[in-house]
């Protein structure tokens, strides 16, 4: 079972793919986070928000958006 749900995820967001271009880019920004833990950094990125079972940095970045903690917006 795939969790969080995606319909619950695209109550957080304006589409599928507003979906997919959030949790991608929040996904590589924590990515990025754990690597500068091994190099002793940490002013850019933030750490992941929720506490997660999954290692899975896709995973993480879509508990986020599912709990609400990531929002976005539109340039213009």
């Amino acid at each position: 079972m795939i969790h969080p749900r995606v319909d619950e995820l695209l109550e957080n967001v304006d589409s599928r793919y507003a979906l997919v271009i959030v949790a991608a880019k929040r996904a590589r920004q924590i990515n990025n986070y754990h690597h500068q833990l091994g190099e002793g950094t940490f002013d850019q990125f933030l750490p992941p928000l929720v506490e997660s079972r999954s290692k899975n940095y896709l995973t993480m970045s879509l508990e986020e958006i599912s709990e609400g903690k990531i929002k976005y917006t539109y340039p213009k």
